[in-house]
């Protein structure tokens, strides 16, 4: 019997394949079984189309088997089959789709589209060589009286020849390669981890997936042991939760799928279900968990969908079906039409999968605004858990989807003693007069409401944003606004409640006090680019305010992302309550002995960095000024 080769630069092209093209073995064995399963799609097509009566689906299944003795893996199905010449067509030739070919030939556009074919390019097959020195394909087409045996050890080439087989269908026996130090491919002759890459990667192929153990196996375990292992065992689920009807599905088997699956304890915080027909056809469950994963802002958190093709797993974590500040959102999508590559591991990144991902975006923006609107207090939950991740979408890419993702944000408020506020509600709160959305940034809410650069505004009985995490100023500043509404610092040098007569009496005072600012100015050797009067101080005798774009509390956040010699600075202003009693102090003491100012500026400044959470540069110096003054 002569032997045949490969029609497609053989030797180079195959080995190309079986070492290139797939990077993970284990997946050979869903290759397989998506081709059995096509084999019996095909069959049952035609049973409807040519109106042949005694086939049913439930008459479908495969068969998985091991030989450790022969160190063989069998895959079998009672689909279509193939004759010699299928054979020599579809295995002869590298590339060629046995599949892809049978839903072009479809009748019309619509009856392909129905046709569910998982592989179209006609290498799925060859993954088996990856784990395998001998690979045996013995089919019989449907309808056919002879059987074929098809015999390959790689690019060499392979040999067909007649042979028996019971019934229509394929049967794949692989012999395993030797284990190496590298790889252990008798794992793939364990009926544990073949149970587990079927659950992994085939769970929701629609024909079930049977096992039987071999008898050596059975001689392994005890008489109960026999007893339940020379029992046939379906292997896979075979019906997706998510192809199911909504109607059909409660509650509870959510929340236990996503358990199950995603390996957390508790239910999920919300659940959201999307089918979708047209430019992309798909159909997604998706999960917003409770609680974050204790490595959820670690590098070694995995993110992104599982994502499967026709109910056959293809990627594990697809990072291109979510953005990133959606990374928290657990679940799967399902498409039929998805655009693959040949090995099925990965996307191509074409229109179709940026269609999907846009529209989970939409999805889970707007199940989350139903939840702030419908259930506050499981919003609050999910926003303690990962509003920081909305807010980082605020800025992220300069600031691109700030305004879509606004009304998802929340911050505490001096409203009803520091609650969550939406930018929505704060608006709506706003007197007539009010001209900024006024924010402080504060380590909590507790230390805001004690700053004295919020006195002035608190006295106008305005509402002020507490910024508590690093992510905050950011956020509202690249914002910018909200609802035709500036966002405002109150260690702004404008806050738009000043009058011009105010203005005018600002400017006075620190003309009239220009030499004691200047003195005071030197004495803190460059540490603040002025000294002034303040109009926004009532009952401290200073505070801090900043010039320019970087605020005192970014700051404080750069400076520690980056080295001392890089560090951001902020351009500090002192800001000197004339009203208080200390300053007649300072009057008194500059024109008694201009010098004694020095110490006293240099403890006003301390003392203005301990209110704003600074560290004092010189704690001992600060230390013997206060015991001097005593």
């Amino acid at each position: 019997m002569a032997k045949r080769q490969f029609k497609a630069e053989s030797k180079r092209l195959l080995d190309l394949m079986i070492n290139s093209i797939y990077t993970n073995k284990e997946i050979f064995l869903r290759e397989l079984i998506s081709n059995a399963s096509d084999a019996m799609d095909k069959l049952y097509y035609k049973s409807l189309t040519d109106n042949i009566t005694g086939l049913s689906r439930t008459d479908f299944s495969i068969e998985i088997s091991v030989d450790e003795d022969a160190r063989t893996l069998t895959i079998s199905d009672n689909g279509i089959g193939m004759t010699k010449d299928e054979l020599a067509d579809n295995l002869g030739t590298i590339a060629k789709s046995g599949s892809g070919l049978f839903k072009a030939d479809a009748d019309d556009e619509k009856a392909a589209e129905d046709i569910d074919i998982i592989g179209q390019f006609g290498v799925g097959f060859y993954s088996a060589f990856m784990v395998s020195q001998k690979v045996e394909v013995l089919s019989k087409a449907f309808g056919e009286d002879q059987a074929w045996l098809w015999t390959s050890t790689g690019a060499d080439g392979y040999t067909i020849k007649e042979a028996e087989r019971d019934g229509h269908g394929t049967t794949i026996t692989m012999t395993l390669k030797e284990d190496t130090d590298d790889e252990r491919y008798s794992r793939y002759l364990d009926e544990f981890e073949l149970r587990r890459l079927v659950k992994r990667y085939s769970d929701y192929i629609r024909y079930p997936i049977r096992m039987e153990c071999t008898e050596a196996k059975l001689k392994e375990g005890t008489e109960d042991e026999y007893e339940k292992y020379k029992e046939v065992k379906v292997l896979n689920t075979m019906s997706p939760i998510w192809k199911k009807q909504k109607s059909e599905v409660t509650d509870e088997e959510y929340a236990n799928f996503y358990k199950d699956t995603f390996y957390d304890a508790n239910d999920p915080l919300l659940t959201i279900r999307s089918s979708t027909e047209g430019a992309a056809t798909y159909t997604a469950l998706l999960f917003v968990p409770a609680k974050a994963p204790m490595n959820f802002y670690s590098k070694d958190y995995e993110v992104g969908l599982k994502l499967y093709a026709s109910g056959v797993m293809i990627m594990e974590n697809c990072k291109e079906l979510l953005p990133e500040w959606f990374r928290f959102v657990r679940g799967l999508v399902d498409s039929e039409d998805l655009s693959l590559n040949i090995s099925r591991e990965m996307l191509q990144q074409d229109r179709q999968l940026q269609v999907i991902e846009k529209r989970l975006e939409k999805k889970i923006h707007d199940e989350l605004k139903t939840m702030l609107r419908k259930d506050r207090e499981k919003y609050e939950q999910f926003w303690d858990a990962f509003g920081i991740q909305i807010k980082y979408g605020t800025y992220a890419d300069y600031g691109m989807h700030g305004r879509e993702l606004s009304d998802l944000v929340l911050f505490r408020s001096s409203f009803e003693d520091g609650k969550y506020t939406t930018l929505d509600d704060y608006v709506s709160r706003m007197k007539e007069d009010q001209k900024y959305i006024y924010y402080a940034c504060g380590e909590t809410p507790e230390k805001i409401a004690q700053l004295p650069q919020t006195e002035l505004v608190a006295d106008k009985g305005y509402e002020i944003l507490y910024l508590t995490e690093d992510v905050d100023e950011f956020c509202v500043r690249t914002l910018f606004v909200y609802d035709e509404k500036e966002f405002r610092s109150v260690s702004d040098d404008d806050l738009g409640l000043e009058t011009e007569e105010d203005k005018e009496a600002l400017q006075k005072k620190d003309e009239e006090n220009k030499n004691l600012f200047q003195a005071m100015k030197e004495a803190l050797g460059g540490k603040v680019t002025a000294v002034k009067a303040s109009n926004r101080l009532k009952s401290h005798p200073v505070c801090l305010s900043s010039e320019g774009g970087i605020s005192i509390e970014m700051e404080k956040v750069l400076s520690q992302q980056m080295n001392a010699d890089n560090r951001v600075k902020a351009q500090k202003v002192l800001e000197v309550n004339t009203e208080h009693p200390i300053f007649e102090k300072l009057q008194a003491l500059y024109t008694d002995d201009p010098t004694k100012i020095f110490d006293y500026a240099e403890l006003l400044y301390d003392q203005a960095l301990l209110i704003e959470g600074l560290p004092v540069e010189d704690p001992v110096r600060f230390s013997n000024l206060i015991c001097d003054l005593m």
